[in-house]
């Protein structure tokens, strides 16, 4: 079953309390675009993350807000900010990396919130089961083209909510010659 990718550039989830830090109190996220998935967006604001002396400037806030606040970054990233970030599913941020975010407003010290994503496919229950997986399992995923490949390992969630969409981070993007958004089918 063919199944789109999307390429997921770094980017923070932010908390409540971090946003009113970052970008003053009772302050409020402006949706820039809709992402693929309902009720998520791209928003106008952007921060920047600091680890020791390194500095990524303007990461991407998404939107809604969440419980925690979560950086996710790329391996190539991580080797810049010279940290040593996990690889887990989102919102599984125990024993993680701290970073500083610094926004407009003021600063946030994180004890923990970076990761690096797994790769991931969303999709409700209907389309969990035309491409016959289950939530948590983990399956493969064929990418065509001049530097084809087959990403092992990707894990499948599903909410009544989600769009099937497989999301994958810049250095897959870039290994698989997906930019932005791709095509790919997930294998039995």
């Amino acid at each position: 079953m063919k199944i789109k990718i999307e390429v997921s550039a770094r980017h923070i989830h932010l908390s409540k309390k971090d946003l009113d830090i970052l970008f003053g109190e009772g302050y409020e996220l402006k949706p820039m675009r809709k992402l693929s998935q309902e009720g998520t967006f791209a928003a106008e604001e952007k921060i920047d993350l600091k680890f020791e002396d390194r500095v990524i400037k303007g990461v991407r806030v998404l939107g809604p807000i969440r419980e925690e606040t979560q950086v996710e970054l790329s391996r190539t990233e991580c080797f810049f900010l010279k940290l040593n970030a996990p690889l887990r599913s989102s919102g599984d941020l125990e024993g993680s990396v701290g970073i500083t975010l610094i926004g407009p407003k003021g600063q946030v010290e994180l004890s923990k919130g970076v990761i690096v994503a797994k790769r991931h496919i969303h999709c409700n229950k209907k389309e969990s089961n035309e491409i016959g997986a289950k939530e948590g399992e983990m399956v493969s995923v064929k990418v065509e083209g001049e530097r084809s490949l087959i990403f092992n390992n990707v894990e499948v969630r599903i909410k009544d909510n989600f769009n099937l969409t497989m999301h994958i981070d810049t250095d897959e993007g870039n290994t698989s010659g997906v930019f932005n958004i791709g095509e790919g089918e997930v294998l039995k």
